[in-house]
């Protein structure tokens, strides 16, 4: 093999896998966020948080994300022409990030059917970074500085007291809505790590994306049609000029998270990009008009010193 087939190997392959050409697996990164991934990933957040506000139609909890797996999938299906096809290796990775996906949004279902969902959200994203950071180090082989431990805890503490103390109201989770919160959150770990592994092994984070998104779309659907019946994509046809763009918002933001977990950690990017809460905290209160206390400000200042750390 020649210099140029080697190094095209070298970039096909994950950046922290063992089989590193360059550095081994279990290096610890040292160094800050690279500035590109770390306001690509605070945009990522952005948009996530901007497509949960776009995608309130009226619709029930089910059929809004119904409506946005659908044209998220759709998106990617028309992006596909123009992307290669992932490396073999990423297709069980692909497989098994679609059904965690798909079992992420039934779950955030269910957990909102006995919550609030200022509580459930922050609660359901804010419990994923720290197990995203234990299994990346056991899984994956990451380590991280105590600068980036100190990130994650801040960013998960932040948003877990926003869910503690951050609803419009003073009443308290219940078990069940505790408990789906909770496995809802173990559905983002088990994703973002999935996801991490499959996009590193892809050759390409935005063809393992397209496709994964497509068939994370199609198992959604299929779910629907079983559950609610054949015509189920019919009763959130006629919203889709909402779902547009919030498919859009919703595709990009994965897209740029699948391509930042080629360039840095997984549990740093995983943390980052739960400061949508954030976001979605302030798009409440400078958009929506809504009311902050003391609790989600301060919230909000250990989700802000979180993110400082992660360029330390």
């Amino acid at each position: 093999m020649n210099r140029l087939e080697t190094a095209q190997s070298c970039a096909v392959k994950a950046r922290y896998l063992d089989e590193s050409c360059h550095r081994p697996a279990d290096a610890g990164w040292e160094q800050p966020l690279d500035l590109a991934v770390f306001f690509a990933v605070l945009a990522a957040a952005l948009m996530h948080a901007s497509w949960n506000a776009v995608v309130r139609v009226g619709l029930d909890r089910f059929n809004s994300i119904l409506l946005l797996s659908m044209t998220q999938s759709a998106l990617a299906l028309a992006l596909l022409p123009f992307v290669p096809v992932p490396a073999a290796a990423s297709w069980p990775w692909a497989a098994a990030a679609a059904l965690l996906h798909t079992g992420y949004k039934l779950f955030l279902i269910r957990a909102y059917q006995h919550g609030d969902l200022s509580q459930i959200y922050p609660l359901a994203r804010g419990a994923a970074p720290p197990i995203v950071a234990v299994g990346g180090v056991i899984l994956l082989g990451e380590h991280l500085p105590p600068t980036g431990w100190a990130a994650v805890a801040l960013i998960a503490g932040g948003v877990a007291l926003m869910a503690a103390r951050g609803g419009s109201g003073t009443t308290r989770l219940s078990g069940q809505a505790l408990g789906y919160a909770l496995a809802t959150a173990g559905f983002v770990a088990g994703y973002t790590l999935v996801d991490g592994q499959g996009a590193r092994l892809a050759g390409s984070a935005t063809a393992f994306a397209m496709w994964m998104f497509v068939g994370d779309g199609l198992v959604m659907l299929a779910y629907a049609m079983v559950t609610r019946g054949p015509k189920a994509p019919l009763a959130v046809a006629s919203s889709w000029r909402t779902g547009l763009p919030a498919g859009a918002l919703s595709l990009g933001s994965y897209w740029i998270a699948l391509w930042a977990f080629t360039r840095a950690p997984v549990a740093l990017v995983a943390a980052l990009r739960e400061t949508s809460v954030l976001f979605a905290m302030l798009i409440g209160v400078l958009v929506l008009k809504e009311r902050a206390g003391r609790w989600r400000w301060l919230a909000a200042l250990g989700i802000g010193a979180g993110v400082m750390a992660m360029r330390l």
